[in-house]
């Protein structure tokens, strides 16, 4: 198959709540490898393994050895959330690490009230607040503190990690934090309340589940950490005695109880566990994906699809009494590296009420919009390969162009040539034209000069009188004139 037909390059995928960012690659891969669409994709990459020694074949590993398509994201997204996850296809992985650092846009819902150690509805409860003074005019004001440049302390339950190891690991094991947690720059260039919701005119539910005394008294000491950062500018001093010592108790009794508590937030700041080793071999030595159709409906159920519990039924109680606590729509465009639940949990303490990550959606993350042209359904994969190859095959030629449009050698160049070629095209037919004839009238009168000179000779040798050597001579002087006397 021709080279032309391979397609590759970036596309945005509106990702569903609940799944992992690693999920829907599986997800595509499930979907892409059977198709036509990716077949001459495929079949390059077999050409190129084909080609490798047996040294270099042999260095891969049993799971890498499966032949599918090349597929890589541009920032992941909490299972929680929804919106733009940015994928890579192919050689269109090498541009993916140029949208880490963009700017994205999001829309959340802050529930007030309560604050949880994940900063969002699936964690435990580590605090109550009282919520009955919190309004629309109250939250609009605060947020004002959050525009433009600021540090900001990422969650205790997150990717990031410290010596090695990740952050939440160290909270989950009781562990103390080798040092205090970074804070780092982000900047909101733009944030608006875009709704609000009075108590009791919404479903938004805290989490029923409170966490252990041990565990709030370790995540309380690193909010601690956040507010001596965020109000002094000098390096924020280490934890009193007394501090210290209340901490040690807390871890004591943490350790002594953990092996009765269950694992919690268990993949929603990770991915899957790898798989063991059996399990990976049986894997590699599955038979190639069938061509499509061959799928159901939906891929094959996993531990990365359903992370998040739905949202509670409408007639379901809430953990309040009366109304319950008021919540809030915000938009916001920001810098890589900022975390929106912190924002969430950082708006509650400064409201003194907490509050929690109830929804999240990144609706923008650099030229990729949810709802555009150039940003997939989900939901569009299930439907068949008759319906989503055609799109994705027209948001890889409109990324491939976009490529080349935006080279300034490519287009700068091109605008003179545009302007002037056209114009001298026109004077060029007419010339060639001119000359062609003036080649056709000169052949003629060549003619007719060897038409005279032979017939001359031949009166000359029949001896005729008219043509004596006088008349040969002055037909070839006539020979010599200009041609425009005959072409006149």
């Amino acid at each position: 198959m021709a080279k032309t037909n391979i397609v590759e390059g970036v596309f945005g995928i509106n990702k569903p709540i609940g799944m992992s960012s690693a999920q829907v690659i599986r997800d595509c891969q499930n979907y892409f490898n059977p198709s036509e669409l990716f077949a001459p994709l495929l079949k390059q990459e077999r050409d190129t393994r084909e080609k490798e020694s047996h040294y270099q074949q042999k260095r891969r590993r049993n799971i890498k050895r499966q032949l599918q398509v090349k597929i890589g994201h541009g920032g992941t997204l909490d299972p929680l959330a929804t919106g733009v996850l940015i994928l890579g296809v192919g050689k269109g992985t090498k541009s993916l690490q140029g949208f880490l650092t963009c700017t994205k846009t999001y829309e959340t819902v802050v529930l007030f009230g309560a604050s949880t150690d994940t900063y969002d509805r699936v964690g435990r409860i580590i605090k109550k607040g009282k919520y009955d003074d919190i309004t629309r005019a109250a939250v609009e004001k605060v947020l004002e503190s959050f525009r433009g440049k600021y540090k900001q302390m990422p969650p205790l339950y997150s990717a990031l990690k410290m010596d090695g190891k990740p952050l939440y690991e160290y909270a989950r094991e009781g562990k103390p934090i080798p040092r205090e947690i970074a804070t780092r720059d982000v900047e909101v260039t733009e944030m608006e309340l875009v709704e609000w919701y009075e108590p009791g005119t919404h479903n938004h539910r805290w989490p029923a589940e409170e966490a252990e005394q041990a565990e709030k008294n370790l995540v309380d000491s690193v909010w601690r950490v956040a507010k001596k950062q965020a109000t002094s500018e000098d390096e924020p001093g280490k934890l009193t005695l007394k501090q210290e010592e209340e901490e040690t108790k807390a871890l004591a009794e943490y350790q002594s109880n953990k092996r009765q508590a269950e694992e919690r937030v268990d993949g929603l700041v990770r991915e899957d566990s790898q798989l063991p080793k059996r399990r990976k071999v049986e894997q590699a030595n599955q038979p190639e994906p069938m061509m499509s159709g061959a799928l159901g409906d939906l891929p094959p159920v996993s531990r990365g699809s359903n992370l998040v519990p739905p949202p509670p039924a409408p007639n379901t109680p809430p953990p309040w009494e009366g109304k319950g606590p008021p919540a809030a729509r915000i938009r916001m465009t920001v810098t890589s590296g900022f975390y929106v639940r912190s924002l969430c949990h950082d708006l509650g303490e400064k409201l003194g009420c907490g509050a929690m990550m109830a929804e999240l959606s990144r609706t923008r993350q650099g030229i990729f919009v949810l709802g555009g042209n150039n940003c997939l359904e989900y939901t569009d994969l299930t439907l068949g390969e008759a319906v989503w190859a055609p799109k994705v095959g027209s948001m890889m030629d409109l990324w491939n162009n976009r490529g080349t449009v935006t080279v300034p050698s490519a287009s700068k160049p091109a605008e003179p040539s545009a302007k002037t070629e056209p114009a001298e095209p026109a004077p060029e037919p007419a010339k060639a034209e001119k000359a062609e004839e003036k080649l056709v009238e000169e052949k003629i009168v060549e003619e007719k000069l060897a038409l005279k000179v032979e017939n001359a000779a031949e009166e000359a040798a029949l001896g005729v009188a008219s043509a004596s050597a006088d008349a040969v001579v002055e037909i070839l002087l006539e020979a010599e004139e200009p041609p425009k006397a005959e072409v006149a």
